[in-house]
């Protein structure tokens, strides 16, 4: 691990790898974040898996997605797609409904108890952040918000590419 004390063990002796030792330093942070995030989620009165979660997470966004769509925002495939499905629908988070219009086309929703499930784990994760945060001193929480609001903006601004402006 390369943690984010800055020793000058983690410095780059090449001009130019400033960005790399501040990237692994970041992973190593990620990491981190990535355990908080999955505990607090595991506390949970209902446990789910990272890729249930996702999905819910993705219909919640996108209500009556089909099959197909949710595989494809997934970047699973679609076996896999319809058992994650399956288990959802199992455990009363997902509801299957016919499209309105399309006969050949079912709909995925979430059930009430499935936006139930999801508020509490965002309520978990949140609560468990904030602990976190709030051992850090206030300028350096105005200060991880300000990079962290940076790094969207670089990171949309990589996405849309350099010949797309972003939306005012």
């Amino acid at each position: 691990m390369t943690g984010l004390s800055g020793s000058e063990d983690d410095q780059a002796g090449v001009p130019g790898d400033e960005a790399m030792v501040i990237a692994l330093q970041i992973a190593d942070a990620v990491d981190t974040l990535t355990t908080l995030w999955s505990v607090a989620a595991q506390g949970a009165r209902l446990r789910l898996s990272p890729h249930q979660l996702r999905a819910l997470r993705i219909l919640q966004s996108a209500p009556g997605l089909n099959l197909t769509t949710l595989a494809e925002s997934m970047e699973i495939g679609l076996p896999t797609a319809s058992r994650l499905c399956d288990r959802l629908e199992a455990a009363g988070l997902l509801e299957r409904v016919l499209h309105p219009q399309k006969r050949r086309e079912v709909q995925l929703n979430l059930t009430g108890h499935g936006l139930q499930v999801l508020d509490e784990v965002t309520s978990r994760r949140s609560q468990a952040l904030a602990a976190v945060l709030a051992a850090m001193q206030s300028d350096e929480r105005e200060a991880l918000a300000r990079g962290m609001r940076s790094f969207m903006a670089a990171q949309d601004g990589i996405t849309r590419g350099p010949n797309q402006r972003s939306k005012p």
